[in-house]
């Protein structure tokens, strides 16, 4: 019976997971490949009661589950893993029916502390508190953190991989300025229409999530989970990818624009699907990672008293 821990050090709390090695065993070898890490803790922001973080389990990303369930009505404590990188734990009341990979249940002894652990993490996320680093091992293993460096036969894709995946071992658990200045306001390019901020945080949000989760992780389950050429992958690739980064670089994530531009000039030499797959699964971690940051990061207090929803054309009206 294999077991992990996810302990939370900032707020106390700690809890212990037993995997569920009979369903589901290509999401959890992953996982379980993938600890030690250290991630950012998030919080569901529309689903209900549930708090995920962002694995470094780069497989997960094109892994088909054996087993799904409606979320909506599993028991407390009920832990799932997505092919978008969550590892989610339900606490308590989910209002979104969708069906998702179980991969095992919190300890019972520790169900219990669920609830207060959600409330400190919504806060974190929702009330502009501090951010809480969830440190995820084995128990009874190590601590630790880091992130797989997939394989991969062309050199030029090693070393671009190693320094995606230095990028996104900095990038879990800690935010980078780029990010740290978007949501400050602070944008040298002169994005926000005369002087706003709102609509680029919502802008960047809104085009970093699909990249993520759409673009590089569709990339990767197209090229493990069909037969279409690695020719028309390589152009697909090239179509999803510059663009939204291109945008995102123009608001200030240089960084992962200046990478992205990397990323397109080396397909340029990729002959394999499995350089391939290595490349875009590297980068989606990467992606996924920064788009947790903005979603902890965003001003969400400005839903209380500073913001009152005003719709502009009354029900009706045009009837």
């Amino acid at each position: 019976m294999r077991q992990i821990e996810i302990a939370w050090e900032s707020i106390g709390a700690r809890v212990r997971i037993t995997l569920d090695e009979g369903r589901n065993a290509g999401l959890v070898e992953p996982l379980w490949a993938a600890l030690p890490y250290r991630t950012l803790q998030g919080h569901a922001l529309v689903a209900g009661d549930c708090m995920y973080h962002v694995p470094p389990a780069h497989d997960v990303l094109h892994a088909v589950p054996d087993y799904r369930v409606d979320r909506k009505i599993q028991p407390n404590g009920t832990v799932f893993l997505s092919p978008v990188q969550h590892l989610t734990i339900k606490y308590g009341e989910l209002t979104e029916p969708m069906p998702t990979s179980p991969i095992g249940s919190v300890v019972p002894e520790d169900v219990e502390s669920l609830p207060k652990i959600g409330q400190l993490i919504w806060d974190s996320v929702y009330r502009n508190g501090e951010p809480v680093i969830a440190q995820v091992r084995r128990v009874d293993g190590p601590a630790g953190h880091g992130v797989r460096r997939l394989p991969a036969e062309s050199e030029r894709v090693r070393e671009l991989i190693e320094r995606i995946a230095a990028e996104t071992e900095r990038v879990l658990v800690d935010p980078t300025d780029e990010l740290v200045d978007i949501h400050e306001g602070t944008f040298p390019s002169g994005a926000g229409t005369k002087k706003s901020v709102l609509t680029t945080l919502v802008a960047v949000n809104g085009e970093t999530r699909p990249l993520g989760y759409v673009s590089y992780t569709s990339l990767v389950r197209a090229a493990r989970q069909t037969e279409i050429e690695l020719s028309a992958l390589l152009e697909m690739a090239k179509i999803l990818l510059v663009k939204p980064t291109e945008f995102l670089g123009y608001c200030g994530l240089n960084t992962l624009w200046d990478i992205t531009k990397e990323v397109v000039a080396a397909l340029e030499g990729i002959t394999t699907k499995e350089d391939f797959v290595a490349l875009m699964g590297q980068m989606a971690t990467y992606v996924n990672a920064i788009g947790a940051w903005n979603l902890q990061l965003f001003p969400w207090a400005l839903e209380g008293e500073k913001w009152t929803y005003r719709p502009t054309v009354m029900r009706g009206a045009n009837v």
